[in-house]
């Protein structure tokens, strides 16, 4: 095949696309809006989140009541064994012995395994190097030998608080605990004193390794994606992750939104980012993996100071922001870049050019997301939930619902949302679970990065209009099932 010589041809590429790709999750919202791009793109999904009305999205109907939502791995597992969607794939219009391509937020090996048993090639580098590259303790070692900083850290056993005191006394008392392994934040522990540590104790005392740093109040959360490729590495515009609002998630430390605008950092330290982020995905390409990634810095408000955090080697919880900013009409999204990649398509583009683009404000855009969790420690069978689309904020503080819409493009002034439900009645709530997620064309939190007024009011607007029914902890009907649905 002749190479894809510039942005054009690729868009060509695949709206012309004849082989499906499938993504799978417990919603469609990592990849929202994927589909307008790419011909012959599908979600399948545990959750509707558009009650059927999306062409573009297949649930089976008749389906368990999976409890544990977060366990991605096994959700995506159940679907792939699903006689219904066994049936669909097999009907959509692959060729020969392949029923086409498919992308997961995570899967392990017993993914690999039923995918192949479907005939779908996997999209990503293999489980074993993905969970190589995943733990949080050597990715700082990639970090070391690209010569991106880190900050002070200790990595060691921890049995008890005891233990951990003299540990990290070089450190202080302010200290971020994390294991090697996690998702969304649920692996980092912010730890101050002896109460603390023993919410924690039992999940850091099991890991032989852990990784310790200390918390500065000036340290601002962030995130950039970048992809991979023969080309080199390509880099999206840096982030603000929104991380630990009690009005949205019950953790500490939890992942839980972020928001992309012009001049939220100024040009000193997206340089710095966009460095850091090449030099760390050349680095992984060295060391097999090709394809889509997300970093974590942490970025020192005070001298403008930038230290990697984290590795994602994965799409991550801001691939929708990063997939339908403002770049994206004016270039491609950066996800498509990991399709080409990964179907071989070969390409010939300037990607220095598009880095430093990139950079500059007249491609950021402006996007805020918020991911609704349930933030009390309650068990709720949920009976009634918002439906996915446009809403707009009345002069109360109440909110309308306007129009079906699938995806957050729609949205024409700072007074509308777009709302994705992720989650169904008859489902279980429980803390933590994610409901839904709130996108909105203005910033939600202020200068002291605190979550402003009108931020409160749409979010306190949109978990009104949930209701459930909550279960008795004494009744035993919740770990039955559970243990149950673990059997299948």
């Amino acid at each position: 095949m002749k190479a894809l010589e510039n942005i054009q041809e690729i868009r060509n590429f695949f709206k012309k696309n004849t082989t499906p790709i499938y993504f799978f999750g417990v919603s469609c919202f990592h990849l929202m809006g994927i589909e307008r791009w790419v011909s012959k793109f599908k979600f399948i999904t545990y959750i509707d989140s558009f009650d059927g009305q999306c062409e573009h999205v297949f649930s089976p109907k008749n389906k368990e009541v999976l409890i544990n939502l977060h366990d991605i791995e096994e959700v995506n597992n159940y679907l792939l064994s699903h006689p219904e969607v066994i049936d669909y794939i097999n009907n959509n219009g692959g060729s020969g012995n392949s029923n086409g391509k498919v992308l997961f937020l995570m899967f392990n090996k017993y993914t690999e395994i039923l995918a192949k048993k479907l005939n779908l090639e996997i999209l990503y580098p293999s489980f074993e190097l993905i969970s190589f590259l995943d733990n949080n303790l050597y990715t700082n070692m990639i970090a070391e030998k690209a010569e991106v900083p880190f900050k002070p850290q200790i990595l060691t056993k921890v049995n008890s608080y005891k233990h951990l005191l003299p540990l990290t006394s070089s450190l202080g008392t302010d200290l971020a605990i994390q294991t090697p392994f996690g998702y969304a934040g649920h692996n980092t522990f912010l730890v101050s004193n002896k109460e603390d540590y023993n919410k924690y104790a039992a999940e850091i005392e099991r890991e032989k390794i852990v990784k310790i740093t200390r918390r500065e109040s000036s340290y601002i959360n962030t995130a950039i994606e970048a992809c991979v490729t023969n080309q080199g590495t390509l880099t999206a515009p840096l982030m603000i992750d929104l991380t630990g609002f009690e009005e949205l998630t019950p953790h500490k430390s939890g992942w839980c939104g972020n928001e992309i605008y012009p001049h939220s950092f100024n040009h000193q330290i997206r340089e710095k980012a966009k460095n850091y982020t090449v030099k760390f995905g050349n680095l992984l390409w060295k060391e097999g993996y090709r394809g889509y990634f997300e970093l974590d810095f942490l970025v020192d408000s005070e001298d403008n100071e930038i230290y990697f955090n984290e590795l994602n080697p994965r799409i991550s919880g801001l691939s929708n922001l990063t997939n339908n900013s403002k770049f994206t009409n004016i270039d491609v999204p950066l996800f498509l870049f990991h399709l080409l990649e990964w179907m071989d398509i070969p390409f010939n583009i300037d990607i220095n050019s598009l880095n430093n683009n990139w950079l500059t404000d007249d491609y950021v855009g402006e996007w805020t997301q918020v991911i609704i969790k349930h933030t009390l420690d309650t068990k709720e069978l949920i009976t009634d939930v918002p439906v996915s689309g446009i809403w707009k904020m009345k002069i109360d503080g109440s909110i309308a619902f306007i129009s079906d819409a699938t995806n957050q493009n729609e949205i024409k002034d700072e007074n509308q949302a777009y709302f994705l439900n992720i989650i169904q009645p008859e489902n279980y709530m429980y803390r933590g679970l994610n409901l839904g997620v709130l996108f909105v064309k203005n910033s939600f939190i202020n200068d002291q990065h605190q979550l402003t007024k009108h931020a409160k009011r749409w979010i306190n607007a949109i978990r009104s209009l949930y209701r459930s029914d909550v279960i008795d902890y004494n009744d035993k009907t919740f770990e039955v099932e559970e243990k149950r649905l673990k059997k299948i």
